[in-house]
């Protein structure tokens, strides 16, 4: 049998689509030039305006660089191997897609919930919100989300590289993550792995989302003393991330809150998450955001 560290390189089964490959790259080659696209004009319509001191907006800032970051471990591989027969990655990439993939995953979770927390404040909290998000405590958070997306990262990072591959090296995904890797881990027992996985992903995420959940009711429960235009303005600015937290949390708890075990509909599921969500980021924060569209139209406008 080979042994860990003979394998040199994973064979990915992909996609499902054989039939319209073509058009798969066509489709998500104009996803991913979109992607790039929208969250680019967020990020330096931002950067470039008033608004980036505001710590709703600043926070946006960080998400759609997350996005991007994102998006491009998986994305441009992904939409090469659509055009050749033979898909492979090698051992060393494999394991960086997986530190890669939960690290930064796991920091756009914590933005989202950081997010989350300024909504909650905002409204809940209006007399105090220049105190409790003043320009220090927004840095500190950011920097707790990296903190938080390494300490989540490295446990997983581990728990690919220690099983021995000796079986077939091939990953029926379309890119390296722990379930398919343990799938093809056959000369250990990966029980305990898929707990620790489950652990570390599944209620990670879990528990996040409910977190999120419970901010967002009392939210809602506090916009009935507001006014209505006031209750316009904050379901505007909440609808926008309740929206980007059912795209991103409904797939990612999906495929980690469960044994360990691949299913075919995962290969799906991912899309949402490494794709389909961040391309659809930059409308939904943006279409929804009136002072988002005055900045950007002030800074392209200047521009041009």
């Amino acid at each position: 049998m080979e042994s860990q560290k003979n394998v040199s390189e994973f064979i990915l089964l992909g996609l499902s689509f054989q039939n319209i490959q073509l058009f798969c790259f066509v489709l998500f080659l104009n996803c991913y030039v979109a992607l790039l696209l929208g969250n680019l004009l967020i990020l330096i319509s931002i950067r470039c305006s008033p608004i980036f001191y505001q710590p709703m907006n600043y926070f946006l800032s960080h998400l759609s660089f997350m996005d991007i970051c994102f998006a491009s471990c998986v994305t441009p591989k992904f939409i090469g191997d659509l055009l050749v027969k033979r898909k492979t990655i090698s051992y060393s990439n494999c394991m960086s897609q997986v530190f890669a993939m939960h690290f930064i995953g796991m920091n756009e979770v914590l933005i989202l919930t950081i997010m989350a927390f300024d909504c909650y404040v905002a409204i809940c909290k209006p007399l105090h919100y220049m105190i409790i998000m003043n320009k220090t405590k927004c840095n500190f958070l950011i920097l707790a989300a990296w903190a938080g997306g390494a300490a989540h990262s490295f446990p997983q990072f581990f728990i690919a590289i220690l099983p021995p591959f000796c079986g077939p090296n091939e990953i029926n995904h379309y890119f390296c993550d722990i379930f398919p890797l343990l799938k093809i881990s056959l000369c250990t027992d990966t029980y305990i792995t898929g707990v620790l996985v489950l652990a570390n992903s599944g209620l990670v995420t879990l528990v996040t989302f409910m977190v999120l959940f419970v901010s967002y009711v009392i939210i809602l429960f506090t916009l009935r003393s507001h006014s209505a235009e006031g209750r316009r303005k904050a379901l505007s600015t909440c609808g926008s991330h309740i929206t980007e937290i059912v795209v991103f949390f409904g797939p990612a708890i999906f495929s980690y809150l469960r044994p360990p075990t691949t299913f075919p509909e995962d290969k799906v599921f991912a899309l949402f998450y490494t794709i389909i969500a961040p391309v659809f980021n930059p409308l939904i924060y943006t279409l929804r955001n009136t002072e988002m569209k005055s900045a950007m139209r002030k800074v392209w406008c200047q521009a041009s």
